[in-house]
């Protein structure tokens, strides 16, 4: 026997439907997040099992794959399938067009829709803790190198306005030398005070070199004649870049107590010796692409459905005569993200990975076309050693591109 159940899920409640095989509607109802809610959800499922319920099934619908319902889902037996909003969305124009849409009726359209098309759908992986943790963590440090950029963008556009020599004098404002010199001296006025023993003091703690030159060259930036704005405005500038400033720095700061972290939780995972015998990859970009894959052994059929899940692999659009190869556009941006850098660092690692980037640039491939093509082969080579076991070998991952050539 199978029961199909729809969750339709908020911050503070779940609206649930139970459905039987045939379709018909067991049981409505709203439940509240946490303990009580699951309880209830199982008191109520429990009403239509049989009492010798050792073969029943109850598959659930749902449109996340995180967070602690989905976790006590599965740990309760449940078949969880999480569904993507955008497939929730085009499934629930087969029930009507009107464009209606309530809590309730998206309970029914997903329990209808793990009942008719669960095989066209992927169960909740079965990850481990440890690859959740590592996800956990690489995802939170690279959330905070984004914000980083974003902060430093803002403080680079209100410098631009009201204070153009700090663009000349300092080439990385998310540095150490950089926000403890702008933080001294946030306006031109104070920035010209600055003394050479400041500017060197301060590049001397950031670990520079060549720090008579280049406290030279950054007092002469500071001193020199730039258009201004008027002494009420800059302040109020100086305010708000000095705010900024103090972001960035304690962002600098987290992001590498949280890269020691996320060191530290790939280091400890059975899989890391195999991601890093990769050629390039590294612990941060490792720890990445091993968090946004997981580490569920049986989660992907094939190299080629491993590189479709890592938005690496074309899609072909055909009707007619028609014919078009195309990226995908719709992907795990996190991970995408973290294969194209592996990518981009494997150029120099590995001669296979070089060459095949060059013989695809000769074919007139732009650079990121040619890095995405790169990493796609560099995930189904990571695949094939996760399915045996075994380290990554140069000879063995490009010999059969070697043996084409020859021919």
């Amino acid at each position: 026997m199978r029961l199909f159940v729809g969750d339709d899920w908020a911050e503070d409640h779940h609206d649930v439907e139970v459905m039987d095989e045939t379709g018909k509607v067991l049981a409505k109802r709203r439940l509240p997040e946490g303990v009580a809610g699951m309880t209830g959800l199982h008191e109520l499922t429990g009403r239509y099992l049989p009492e010798d319920a050792a073969d029943a099934e109850v598959v659930v619908g749902i449109e996340t794959d995180r967070g602690p319902w989905v976790t006590a889902l599965v740990a309760a037996g449940y078949t969880v399938y999480p569904v993507n909003p955008l497939q929730a969305s085009r499934y629930r124009e087969r029930h009507g067009v009107s464009g209606a849409k309530s809590d309730g009726g998206d309970a029914h359209m997903l329990a209808d829709m793990v009942r008719t098309d669960s095989h066209q759908l992927r169960p909740a992986a079965g990850d481990t803790p440890e690859a959740e943790a590592i996800k956990v963590v690489a995802r939170t440090h690279k959330t905070l190198i984004w914000e980083r950029t974003r902060h430093t963008q803002r403080l680079r556009h209100q410098l631009r306005e009201y204070f153009p020599a700090a663009l000349e004098a300092f080439e990385d404002l998310d540095a150490p030398d950089t926000l403890e010199l702008l933080g001294k001296a946030p306006d031109p006025a104070r920035a010209a005070k600055l003394t050479r023993a400041q500017v060197s003091a301060a590049l001397k703690r950031a670990r520079r070199r060549n720090i008579a030159d280049k406290a030279g060259a950054i007092l002469a930036a500071l001193r020199g004649e730039y258009l201004g704005q008027p002494a009420a405005l800059t302040a109020a500038y100086a305010a708000t870049a000095r705010s900024l400033i103090a972001v960035i720095t304690t962002l600098n700061e987290q992001v590498k107590l949280l890269e020691e972290q996320v060191r530290e939780h790939f280091g400890r995972h059975p899989d890391a010796e195999i991601y890093r015998s990769q050629p390039g990859i590294g612990a941060i970009t490792g720890a990445r692409v091993l968090g946004e894959f997981g580490d569920d052994p049986d989660r992907y059929e094939s190299a080629k459905s491993r590189k479709n899940y890592g938005g690496t692999s074309p899609i072909t659009r055909a009707s007619g005569k028609k014919k078009v190869v195309a990226a995908r556009w719709i992907h795990n941006d996190r991970l995408i993200d973290a294969l194209m850098t592996w990518a981009f660092s494997s150029l120099t690692a590995s001669p296979g990975a070089r060459a095949f980037y060059d013989e695809l640039r000769a074919k007139g491939l732009e650079h990121n076309d040619a890095l995405r093509r790169l990493a796609n082969r560099l995930v189904g080579i990571l695949h094939g050693c996760l399915k045996t076991r075994t380290l990554y070998d140069e000879a063995t991952a490009w010999s059969h591109r070697e043996s084409s050539l020859a021919a």
